[in-house]
Formats: C-alpha cells, sequence, structure tokens
C-alpha cells in the first residue's frame, strides 16, 4: 500500500492525491499497525522503562492520528457523497480501536508496573505529568471495570461515534438545503451593496434569477442585521432557528440517544453525571462549580440586560410609535444596529473596506511577529483541497521551522459552518530536534464579490484573530510528550490562548498595521476608530447572556435533564434560551438540533460550553499584563509564549497561568472590559 497517500503523512498533506478509495484500506492497516504496537507494549518482557512504556505509548496511534484528522477534515471542508460514505464506514473501527487502549488488561498492568519503578518514582515536569494523567484517565475511561461492563462501554462509544458524525451531517446537509429566492428588488431595501452582490452571484452560480439567501453565516447575519423587510427576515431566522429538525435530516431523534448514551458512559463509569465526568480533570472538575460560575456571571449581568432591552425598546418606540408591535427575535439584530448607528454614528458596513482580508491576515502575522519573535511565510505550490486556501510556514527568531498551516476561509456548500482550528500533526522530539507541527483554521468569511477582494466587518476580524491563538498554542508549542502538547490541554484553559489575541484588533497601535482602505490605503480614520472603541461594550450585556444561556443549556441537558419528566428537548432547552432572550422565542425554535458544539463530537463541549466564558476571565485579566507593560512588549510577549504557548498540558493550567501573571486570575477584569460595572 506504498501508493496510499494516508500511509505515510509528511509536511505538506498530499491533498491532491487523496481519493474516498484510499480512506478504507489506509484507517484499517494503520488501525492493525497501531493494535500490534500496543501489543507489543502490552507483553514486553523485562525491565519497565519510559522509553519502552510510556514514550512507546504516547507514540502508539501517531500514523492513525494524523490519518484520521486528515479524513474527518475533508468531510468537514470538501465533503462528497464518496468520501463520507468511506468516513462513515471506517469510523466506527477507529471509535472502537479507540476505545479499546483503555480497557486493555495487560496495557493497564504494564503502566502499573512501570508506575511502581524507581524511574517512574522520580519522574518530573511532563513525564511525571504524563504518567499520572495516563493512569487517571485509564482509570476514568473504564480500566478497572469487569470485562462485561468494558464490552459495554466499548458499544456505547462507537455508537456515540457514530451518531455525533450523523448529526454534524444533518446540520450541514440541512443547511445547503435551504434557499431563499427574492426576485423583486424592492425586498432588499437595507441590505448593504456587499450582500446585495454577494446574493446576486450566488443566484447566477445556481444557474437562477434574482437574488439568493442561503443560510450560510455571512448571507444569514446580513439579512438579520440590515434587511428592512421583516417579513423576510422572520422567514428566514425560523429556517434558521429549526435547522435539522425535520426527515430526512432529522437530529430530534439523534440527540436524545446521544443524551441517553452519554449519561450511561457516566454512571458506568460511577459519576453522578455526565458533566461530572467530562469536568473532573478540567479547571473547574466538576459541573457544580460550572454551574456556580456561570450563575454568578448570570447574577452580574442580569441587571445590565434588562437596561439594555428596555433602551432598545425605547428607541423602536421612538421611531415607529408608542403602538408598535413587541419585537421580535428576528427584530432584534436589525433595530440594534440602527441603534448602535444613532448612538456612536457606526455600523459594521462602514468599517469592511479598511478590512480586507489580504491585508487582516498580513498585519495578523506582523502583531505576531512583535509579539513572540516568529515570522510567517506563504508558501506557494502546496496541494490544497480547494483553490482559495493558503499554506504558511511559521520560523522562529533563529530561522528554525517551526510549524505549518493552512488558511481556509471562505463558505462553501461542501464546508461546513462557522470557525475553527485543527491539528494535522503534533511535533515532537526526533534527532535531537523537534519536528515541526501543522495545522489549520477555516472560518466562513465574506468571500470576494463584485470585483472587490475579500471586506472583513470587525466582529470577523476578530475571529480571524481567534483562531490564529489557537493556531499559535499548537504550533509553538514545545513539550517533548505529544499528548501534553499544543492544545491538548483542559477545555476551559484552550479558549485562553485564542481570546486573547481578540484584544489587538480594539488597539489602535495594532490596527495601524493592517486597518487600511482597500482601495486608497488611507488607514482607519481617527474619527471611526474612536466611534469602534466607544460602541465596544455596546449590548454588551445581551452577547454575555447569549453565551450564559448556552452554558446553561448545556450544562442542564448533562446533568438535570430527564426525558420523562421534562419532556423532549427542544421544548426543555427553548424555555432556558427564554430566560436570557430580549424577545419571546417561537414554538419553531429549535436551536438546540443544530449546536454542533455539543453534538457533533463524543464529548466536544458537551458539559463545557461554559468555557468560553471561564477563559474569557482568564484572557480578560492577562491582557492587563500587556496593557501595563505594553502591547508589543517583547518581553510580556516572551514570557506568554514560554509560560502558556510553549508549555500545552505539561504542567497545571492554574498553575501555567500564575506562572504568567505572579497571582491568580481576578475575574473583574471581564466585566470591567465589557463595561458590565457600576459607574
Amino acid at each position: 500500500m506504498t501508493d496510499n497517500p494516508l500511509m505515510q503523512l509528511g509536511v505538506p498533506v498530499p491533498f491532491d492525491r487523496i481519493q474516498p478509495a484510499h480512506v478504507e484500506p489506509a484507517i484499517t492497516a494503520l488501525i492493525e499497525q497501531a493494535r500490534k504496537r500496543l501489543e507489543s507494549i502490552a507483553s514486553l518482557p523485562g525491565l519497565r522503562t519510559w522509553d519502552n512504556t510510556m514514550r512507546a505509548l504516547d507514540e502508539m496511534t501517531e500514523p492513525l492520528d494524523r490519518a484520521l484528522s486528515v479524513v474527518r477534515h475533508i468531510e468537514s471542508v470538501a465533503t462528497t457523497p464518496e468520501h463520507r460514505a468511506a468516513f462513515n464506514k471506517v469510523e466506527p473501527l477507529a471509535s472502537a480501536f479507540y476505545s479499546r487502549i483503555p480497557l486493555h488488561d495487560a496495557l493497564w498492568r504494564a503502566l502499573l508496573a512501570y508506575s511502581e519503578t524507581d524511574e517512574a518514582r522520580q519522574l518530573t515536569g511532563a513525564r511525571r505529568r504524563f504518567l499520572d494523567k495516563t493512569l487517571q484517565a485509564f482509570r476514568r475511561h473504564g480500566a478497572g471495570l469487569p470485562t462485561e461492563k468494558k464490552a459495554e462501554l466499548e458499544k456505547i462509544d462507537i455508537e456515540l461515534a457514530g451518531l455525533t458524525t450523523k448529526f454534524s451531517e444533518n446540520v450541514l446537509d440541512s443547511t445547503n438545503a435551504w434557499e431563499l429566492l427574492i426576485e423583486d428588488e424592492r425586498q432588499l431595501s437595507g441590505l448593504p451593496p456587499t450582500a446585495v452582490v454577494m446574493a446576486r452571484e450566488s443566484a447566477e452560480m445556481k444557474g437562477k434569477p434574482g437574488w439568493r439567501f442561503t443560510l450560510q453565516q455571512p448571507s444569514y447575519l446580513a439579512v438579520m442585521t440590515y434587511l428592512d423587510d421583516a417579513g423576510v427576515r422572520e422567514r428566514i431566522y425560523r429556517a434558521y432557528q429549526s435547522r435539522a429538525t425535520e426527515p430526512p435530516h432529522d437530529n430530534p431523534t439523534v440527540l436524545p440517544r446521544i443524551l441517553e448514551l452519554r449519561g450511561q458512559k457516566a454512571q458506568l463509569l460511577g459519576y453522578r453525571d455526565f458533566a461530572d465526568f467530562v469536568l473532573e480533570d478540567r479547571m473547574a472538575h466538576n459541573g457544580e462549580t460550572a454551574q456556580n460560575f456561570l450563575e454568578d456571571l448570570r447574577v452580574k449581568t442580569q441587571p445590565f440586560f434588562e437596561r439594555e432591552n428596555a433602551d432598545l425598546d425605547a428607541f423602536r418606540r421612538e421611531i415607529e410609535g408608542t403602538e408598535a408591535r413587541p419585537l421580535q427575535p428576528w427584530d432584534i439584530a436589525y433595530y440594534a444596529e440602527k441603534l448602535r448607528r444613532a448612538r456612536y454614528d457606526l455600523d459594521e458596513e462602514m468599517l469592511r473596506p479598511y478590512f480586507p482580508l489580504g491585508r487582516v491576515v498580513t498585519g495578523l502575522f506582523d502583531v505576531t511577529s512583535r509579539l513572540f519573535g516568529v515570522r510567517v511565510e506563504e508558501q506557494p505550490g502546496v496541494p490544497v483541497w480547494n483553490e482559495a486556501v493558503k499554506f504558511y510556514r511559521i520560523f522562529d527568531a533563529e530561522g528554525m521551522h517551526v510549524g505549518g498551516f493552512y488558511a481556509d476561509w471562505y463558505p462553501r456548500e461542501n464546508k461546513r459552518g462557522g470557525a475553527w482550528m485543527d491539528s494535522f500533526i503534533t511535533g515532537g522530539p526526533v534527532n535531537g530536534g523537534f519536528e515541526p507541527h501543522m495545522g489549520l483554521m477555516c472560518g466562513n468569511l465574506t468571500p470576494p464579490v463584485g470585483g472587490k477582494p475579500s471586506l472583513l466587518t470587525h466582529r470577523d476580524v476578530e475571529t480571524v484573530f481567534h483562531e490564529f491563538g489557537h493556531l499559535l498554542h499548537h504550533l509553538l508549542s514545545r513539550v517533548e510528550v505529544r499528548s501534553l502538547s499544543g492544545t491538548n490541554v483542559p477545555w476551559d484553559f484552550v479558549e485562553l490562548p485564542s481570546q486573547i489575541m481578540e484584544n489587538w484588533c480594539w488597539e489602535r497601535e495594532a490596527l495601524d498595521l493592517f486597518a487600511a482602505h482597500y482601495e486608497t490605503g488611507e488607514p482607519l480614520p481617527e474619527d471611526l476608530y474612536r466611534k469602534l472603541r466607544r460602541a465596544r461594550t455596546f449590548r454588551a450585556a445581551n452577547a454575555q447572556m447569549r453565551q450564559l444561556s448556552f452554558g446553561f443549556a448545556d450544562l442542564a441537558l448533562h446533568r438535570s435533564y430527564r426525558p420523562d419528566r421534562d419532556g423532549d428537548a427542544t421544548t426543555y432547552t427553548r424555555a432556558i434560551f427564554q430566560r436570557f432572550s430580549s424577545a419571546p422565542l417561537p414554538k419553531e425554535h429549535a436551536a438546540i438540533h443544530a449546536f454542533t458544539h455539543l453534538f457533533a463530537n463524543p464529548i466536544g463541549y458537551a458539559a463545557g460550553y461554559y468555557s468560553y466564558k471561564w477563559a474569557e476571565v482568564l484572557d480578560a485579566d492577562a491582557f492587563t499584563a500587556f496593557r501595563q507593560e505594553g502591547i508589543f512588549n517583547a518581553e510580556t510577549g516572551r514570557r506568554f509564549r514560554e509560560c502558556i504557548l510553549a508549555r500545552g498540558d505539561s504542567a497545571d493550567p492554574a498553575e501555567l497561568y500564575r506562572l504568567f501573571m505572579g497571582r491568580d486570575p481576578d475575574a473583574a477584569a471581564l466585566l470591567e472590559r465589557a463595561g458590565l460595572v457600576a459607574v
């Protein structure tokens, strides 16, 4: 099988050669190779050492991990019926293999035997942490269970893998299945020219008349924010909030089983619920702590939330009269944008000309270079999965190649929505050096339309910086244990490197590196910058409550929801979302069935969506160090790189944070940044 490109993946990945026919033979062979390595570790005679036990375990599945990451990635960004079929065929095989690792009796005994050696007792640093976490992980995943319970656990894991994949496929397929064609140009009133041209080109690409609108983010958000026709806004809103709820893309039949299996798994392993199981090795440690954290933020945010909603309602009645109908969910973004325009003389479209994607990316690399002493270079001619994708290499100050990454920014019908970062290769020590890491970042930004380059909103710019923060966490890692490298950290810590990068999108000194008019090169005008800064906390309480609603719904589903008592998940979660909504939600609101963060992965962000806010506390507080010492202070950047980015999970996250800041985090910084403090 030497001609199968998935068998020996390196840098760069041969995307031009990978075909659906390669998937099953490669993954099957790589599983068998990993199985043989597992048996070799488990049955090794003689003295157990770090190298023949722990290092061997760390490297055991690396070729399989790489191949699966590529196969999953193609399913996310360039799926075809043939590739999907191949992926769905091998996923249960891979899931079964991974599930069996902690259930392998001989391997478990081998790990225990090594843990009792003199060498193991003297381990320090990352090696000590890897041993401790491995033993804990094996126990948490059933190593101590009797044989029949292990078989039950394996069966649960396999079914979960298949169901969560199906959940994701249903969301993608239902999103792509919906479109709205408008042939009367008068119905486009309010839409910015960029959105009109994008809709026109979308229709032309499909060979259809008029203007075509979809549920992909650039199209959906433009309609909800700017379109004057409330009837069209309502129609698109209802379609978006009811994705994946009808056959053949029927997640209401998938989601309950996912929850049931997660609950069974947790109880089988001796935990109160799935939240306690997931969070045991995260910073929160249990569901109750996460719940209390969210509740504390909710209480502190509630008064500001109510004030913002009253302000928006008063503004709407001021311009439309006291007899205006009550605000509906499809009205909120529309009138909020009008209020922002009236209060700050600012809307997102005014900023687009100053944020062409090419300049934003170049500026991002410049910011990164100043902060962390690295250089990013585009490498043309590298095989990619779509012609719009670019590949880059990153070098440290000494010129050493530390990693590479792909960037894929535009929406396509064969690509899932949202923005994300992922890894292909996690490097490690090799022949006295360090193998480069490789990863990717993806988004669904407004593509070039009407002969203009891709022009971003400021929120889009934050997204680009956010995902690159994740990439830096991966690419700049210098941990000898791959399993503890890069973003392999507790999920309530993983968002710190990404969210802190967003702060530079608000600083004049940083914006001057890239915010310039795409036609004239004129820098972002000072008056426009001041408006942007003044509007930063506009409806911040609503934004915070929206995130809190996701966290509360997530924890409720995984801690307390009982179908026989609470009814269907749609109604149950709609009631939770309603508490955090500034308008009454319609009965069609079924957003939980498109919530891929929670249900497109056997674990993913399940019981962990609170992590975004948890990490936001960390990032707001950590950025105060840059504010005090200079946002481009090289010493502060070096300290952040060495204490956070380079360390992965080689030490407890709380310890790493204290190493950088010299103290524990202060939650007040988040509320102050959002303007959610009494004045």
